[in-house]
């Protein structure tokens, strides 16, 4: 093999380690069938939220998927394959799900999303909660909600004796 080939080909496998490595989530995404103009579309949706979808060979993604939080990926990668990377976890989630809604060809296989594989099921599940923030307003929500149910029947007394 070419020296300048393989030498372009183990940058590809470096960035590509290091961009999974430091992000939130990597999904692994099917797009056969998918057009031009489809993919660019779903390049800028992802775009709006941080997220990056890149598509490399298989064999250059399984060099660089082959660290231990990201060896669970190996086993998806078989056809035409894409990977999203995201520094928010659960950012690219909604717009993914979306987007495969209206374009049956595009098929989210699985991910690993903060160190955890997780199958397409699970994936759905974190994509309807949208993103992070979401996540944390309505956790905060549910925790205010006695305190505020105390406070509303704390004045319905308080009224009625007057």
């Amino acid at each position: 093999m070419n020296e300048q080939v393989l030498t372009a080909k183990k940058a590809v496998v470096a960035e590509l380690s290091k961009r999974l490595s430091e992000s939130g989530a990597s999904i692994v995404v099917g797009y056969q069938g998918l057009t031009v103009k489809e993919m660019n579309s779903l390049r800028s949706a992802l775009k709006e939220v941080g997220a990056k979808l890149e598509v490399h060979k298989n064999t250059l993604m399984r060099f660089a998927v082959n660290s231990d939080e990201h060896s669970s990926l190996n086993a998806l990668l078989k056809g035409q394959n894409a990977l999203v990377t995201s520094s928010d976890s659960i950012a690219a989630l909604p717009v993914l799900f979306k987007f495969a809604k209206s374009n049956k060809a595009l098929v989210v296989k699985g991910g690993v999303v903060e160190k955890s594989y997780m199958d397409i099921e699970q994936l759905q599940g974190l994509a309807k909660v949208g993103s992070r923030e979401g996540a944390l307003s309505m956790l905060l929500s549910v925790l205010q909600a006695p305190i505020r149910n105390l406070a509303v029947d704390l004045k319905s007394i308080s009224e009625a004796r007057n």
